[in-house]
């Protein structure tokens, strides 16, 4: 078993109203060693929003990318693949669910994988991607969909 900390921290700043929803949504998660600059979404706070942060649901999409690659990356070791270089741009929808609250429903993960020497057939790439998801921690910790749209190999 592990445990995991993050400290968030906001504080009301001099002249802005609580009371009447007009603050800076901009705060703070610590971890263990680094500090990150947050804040609620522009699409629900607009210009409450803290600019050069990140929000809860972009925070929610990259854990899933980045758990996703890692696990990606492990598999594809085990398997006897050389990955020189992977990235991914996901993409998170924010929708209502099944019963009509606003979620994260759907995650896309679009990797672009360079390999040294030997590469992955379109079924073993499916595979790996397979066992990625199934092995991921954040993936078993979420309800969203989460879908992998790989470009096909040259």
């Amino acid at each position: 078993m592990a445990t995991y900390r993050a400290t968030v921290e906001w504080t009301l700043k001099d002249g802005e109203d609580f009371a009447n929803g007009r603050y800076s949504r901009g705060h703070t998660v610590s971890f263990a060693e680094h500090v990150v600059p947050a804040t609620a979404s522009r699409h629900v706070v607009g210009k409450w929003a803290a600019p050069g942060a990140v929000d809860p649901e972009e925070m929610l999409v990259a854990s899933i990318s980045n758990c996703h690659m890692l696990t990606f990356l492990h598999r594809a070791r085990l398997a006897g693949f050389v990955v020189t270089r992977y990235r991914d741009a996901a993409e998170g929808v924010m929708e209502k669910n099944a019963d009509g609250r606003m979620a994260v429903t759907r995650v896309t993960l679009r990797p672009e994988i360079a390999y040294d020497g030997a590469r992955p057939t379109e079924e073993q790439r499916d595979k790996l991607h397979h066992e990625a998801h199934e092995e991921c921690f954040i993936a078993n910790s979420v309800t969203c969909e989460i879908v992998v749209e790989e470009a096909a190999h040259d």
